[in-house]
């Protein structure tokens, strides 16, 4: 799967299927354990959890294809019933007809438009463009997740929209900013980790 030189190239450097595999299972780790970082909110149902953020890291690290396989992955194993998902909310497939059901799905798109745009962030040398397009790739990803989350709240789960809006976006807003900065303070670690002395 030849792709653009991204962050997991220089962390685990190697080409071939092979490291693919390695760098793909080891993002389904990643989004698994975030899953599994979740808190039940009274006034929703949707919980706030670490979802949004394994799946944008992952954006970020992997690029657009293998982020976009590593997603589909984690969601397919979720419809077989491996406990991957947050553990508030339906088990198994059920969570695909659940309230959290627009957010699952629109993981993989948004994987893969925050991978593309990562991929050409990367292109720029010049750091503080490079980290304002990565910034850009982030909030292109946060976007789809919360259109297609609160789609389904307004129109799935008949909530409409307003009250999709207040109950699927507004409440998550902050925590969402905190952890875009947290994915874009991880990447500069890892960058300057990474550069040679």
């Amino acid at each position: 799967m030849a792709e653009t030189r991204v962050i997991a190239d220089r962390i685990f450097p190697g080409e071939g299927v092979a490291a693919d595999v390695v760098r793909i299972a080891a993002a389904n780790i990643l989004l698994v354990l975030c899953a599994h970082i979740a808190i039940p909110l009274p006034w929703t149902p949707v919980p706030i959890t670490g979802q949004t953020f394994g799946v944008l890291l992952v954006a970020i690290l992997l690029g657009a294809r293998r982020a976009a396989v590593a997603v589909v992955m984690y969601l397919l194993e979720g419809m077989a019933g491996l406990p991957v998902f947050a553990t508030v909310g339906a088990p198994g497939p059920a969570r695909f007809f659940g309230p959290t059901a627009g957010y699952l799905m629109a993981y993989p798109p948004a994987a893969f438009v925050t991978g593309c745009l990562a991929e050409y962030s990367e292109r720029i040398s010049f750091l503080p463009l490079g980290t304002l397009r990565r910034a850009g790739a982030l909030l292109a990803g946060e976007l789809i997740i919360f259109v297609g989350g609160c789609g389904w709240l307004a129109a799935g789960m008949r909530y409409g929209w307003g009250q999709a809006i207040r109950m699927g976006a507004w409440p998550f807003l902050p925590g969402e900013i905190i952890k875009a900065a947290l994915i874009l303070a991880i990447v500069r670690g890892v960058e300057l980790a990474r550069r040679p002395h």
